[in-house]
């Protein structure tokens, strides 16, 4: 399991997929819950969708007083069969030992919460109500229209089989098969999350009154944000470009090692990087490393002929690596994961630099680092959902350390552009597994629109594409990519990436192609005459490749920004799409929808679209909308006052909406591009009104800057 992900308390953030749970049922004296006694309590363990058949907790409790016939021709439980059992404080103790901070799940749960409640204040035990979900509440969301809500219902419907029915474990493991089976039925519903899920059983109001009436415990609560967790605001500020050493010490794989030894005390390093060239700047497979412990090891065993063998021959293949541009963070994850203390540094796959433990000392030990390096080896949909649902705290930790929100926009980025690397790794798998053989040709995985710009908001859904070396649309090759594609969408839904509503996927035939196949479309779309004919090309325009073959996703773009460059009618029409709306009333209020304002689409939207639109039409081939703004005002383009404007506006648009966001996550409220206006400040509020206001023009100012 992957570290830090499962062992972490569930927040109203955490995908049900990925909530560590424990089933639990209890068998009593008797229905009435003001009266009862337990005499039995079950319990299995939960655990990423699934149970987890061992182990299991089944336990008999003397009650202290008779059981009722009518009670044991339910249940089968006697007096005889309890007799010489522990007391309930007993097996109190070893219940909670079993399921620890995990939430309970269970059928009717709500009886179960009140008969141990009153157990423990009869017996002068402290409690404090667990957090909870009924699967009986969960089956009437997913399914109101069933018969009844009882267990063997429900169970029919899931189509699973029970057994053991009223003992306490064979109720608990069926509650627990019931609960793994509704996740995907309540994932369509689009109810992803444990708070999401907490606050639609709370609407239940007839069912929780009822509960009520009979003296049953509230079967949920209501989410809350968890306590501020302070986290390392270097680690997330810092790329690993700027903290390596550049250039790399690289030595000749048949230099001695005696040589090297000298080489490495000469120049204070603990680490040499080793190849045949003996040169940095090549591809990172042709390098291996010597550590100062590996020389060491060397010299312990073999101390003879140690200084005179070959470096090469001690070197630790292959080389362990990590991306120039990626934040601290996931380096200290990395090596923290694979217990190593140097990493070399690429950019681009070539070589560039190295990165050492050392060099990450400047970190401050006190503050904790809560994203780590765990999508990497996740190993299927419910360990990247584990992972991705740590995000919003982070998030959260980083807007409380008045990080840039465009910084944050850009971690939460690249989780989702790891997150969609590691997707596609596991998908492949699939393929191969299910016999349907390798990729047919190279090919890349593209992430598009915000997440490829690196502007990423909380709970994005799916935007990617695929680009292949070869192959005609329908062909082999096309329906070996369609098969992936599907499996990549599929599994980023569960993980907690939603499909695309756009359908701007990899699965459908217009977002996969083969190089040529993508040209085609980029001289279809320049030669267009119709706006409507150009939905979704835009966001092509910032993709960014996360998977596969660079050089493919390479040669499409720049293939796509010269053709789109060439042909100025194209960018015309892009910035004719160009519709900001009009939030404002007659009085010059915002009109708001339940109290809030999409500052996404009167926002956001006209800034982004005006950067790359100009970009494509001015040659400008940043990616990101603040790099895009940031050369039109160096080329003098589109007046400074009005860029620097957009630039200072963007910023100020993300950080609103992700601090709306991860309240509404934790909160359990879906989440979207609307904003709460009331919650914000008079100040905050007349600075959002008036650059509203300002980009109602963004549409004149990009048809006026076409032929600039």
């Amino acid at each position: 399991m992957p570290k830090g992900t499962e062992l972490k308390p569930a927040t109203g953030a955490t995908p049900l997929i990925a909530i560590a749970a424990a089933a639990v049922d209890t068998e009593t004296t008797g229905p009435d819950a003001t009266k009862a006694r337990v005499i039995q309590i079950g319990a299995i363990g939960i655990a990423h969708g699934k149970v987890v058949r061992q182990p299991r907790f089944d336990l008999l409790i003397d009650p202290g007083e008779a059981i009722p016939s009518e009670a044991s021709l339910v249940h089968g439980i006697t007096d005889g069969d309890v007799d010489g059992a522990g007391s309930f404080p007993d097996a109190w103790a070893q219940f909670q030992e079993f399921v620890g901070d995990r939430i309970l799940v269970g059928h009717s749960i709500g009886f179960d919460l009140a008969v141990l409640e009153r157990e423990c204040r009869r017996a002068g035990l402290p409690w404090k109500k667990p957090r909870a979900l009924c699967v009986r509440l969960l089956a009437t969301i997913a399914n109101p229209n069933l018969a009844d809500h009882s267990l063997e219902t429900i169970a029919a419907w899931l189509r699973l089989e029970i057994a053991g029915r009223h003992s306490a474990l064979g109720d608990a493991i069926a509650a627990g098969d019931i609960f793994a089976g509704l996740i995907p039925e309540l994932r369509k519903r689009n109810i992803r999350t444990l708070g999401e899920a907490e606050v639609a059983c709370l609407a239940l109001s007839d069912a929780l009154e009822a509960g009520h009436r009979a003296g049953w415990a509230e079967p949920v609560s209501r989410p809350q944000a968890p306590a501020f967790q302070p986290v390392d605001p270097y680690a997330y500020r810092h790329r690993v470009g700027s903290l390596m050493s550049s250039p790399p010490v690289v030595v000749k794989s048949t230099k001695p090692t005696r040589q090297v030894i000298d080489l490495m005390v000469k120049r204070k390093i603990s680490s040499v990087l080793v190849s045949d060239r003996g040169t940095p700047d090549r591809p990172i497979e042709e390098y291996g490393i010597v550590t100062e412990r590996d020389l060491l090891r060397r010299i312990s065993s073999d101390a003879e002929r140690a200084f005179d063998m070959p470096v090469g021959s001690i070197a630790t293949r292959p080389l362990i690596s990590i991306r120039a541009a990626a934040f601290a963070y996931r380096a200290i994850g990395r090596m923290d994961r694979l217990k190593v203390r140097h990493l070399a540094v690429h950019d681009g796959g070539v070589l560039v630099g190295v990165l050492s433990a050392r060099d990450l000392l400047r970190l401050r030990a006190a503050a904790a680092i809560d994203l780590d390096d765990t999508i990497e080896h996740a190993k299927d949909a419910a360990e990247l959902a584990a992972t991705w649902s740590m995000l919003p705290g982070v998030v959260r930790s980083l807007i409380g350390e008045a990080i840039d929100p465009r910084a944050v926009a850009e971690i939460i980025s690249d989780e989702l552009c790891s997150l969609t690397r590691r997707a596609a790794v596991l998908a492949e798998q699939q393929m191969q597994i299910e016999g349907h053989g390798p990729p047919p040709c190279a090919y890349a995985v593209l992430v598009l629109g915000s997440a490829g710009r690196g502007e990423s908001l909380i709970a994005p859904d799916q935007d990617n594409a695929i680009v292949f070396a070869d192959g005609e649309p329908g062909g082999a090759e096309d329906s070996w990519f369609r098969k992936l594609g599907t499996k990549l969408a599929d599994m980023l839904d569960i993980s907690g990436v939603p499909y695309c509503k756009g359908g701007v996927m990899a699965a459908n035939a217009a977002f996969r192609g083969s190089l040529d196949t993508w040209k085609g479309r980029v001289e279809d779309w320049v030669r267009r005459l119709r706006p409507e004919d150009l939905l979704n090309v835009d966001i092509v325009y910032d993709l960014r490749p996360v998977h596969g073959d660079t050089t493919l996703a390479a040669q499409f773009i720049e293939y796509a920004y010269d053709r789109g460059h060439a042909e100025p009618v194209f960018a015309k029409l892009l910035g004719e799409q160009m519709t900001t709306g009009n939030p404002f009333t007659v009085f010059g209020g915002f009109q708001l929808e339940n109290g809030r304002l999409d500052i996404k689409k009167y926002g956001l939207f006209p800034i982004v679209a005006t950067a790359r639109t100009l970009a494509i039409r001015h040659g400008i081939r940043e990616r990101s909308t603040r790099a895009r703004l940031e050369r039109l005002i160096a080329q003098d383009i589109g007046g400074e006052r009005d860029m620097k404007a957009m630039l200072a506006g963007h910023s100020m648009l993300i950080g609103l909406l992700l601090a709306q966001q991860t309240h509404d996550i934790y909160a359990g409220i879906p989440v979207s591009n609307r904003i709460e206006i009331n919650a914000l400040t008079r100040e905050q509020q007349a600075e959002l009104k008036s650059l509203i206001k300002r980009l109602q023009s963004a549409p004149d100012l990009v048809r006026d800057l076409m032929f600039a």
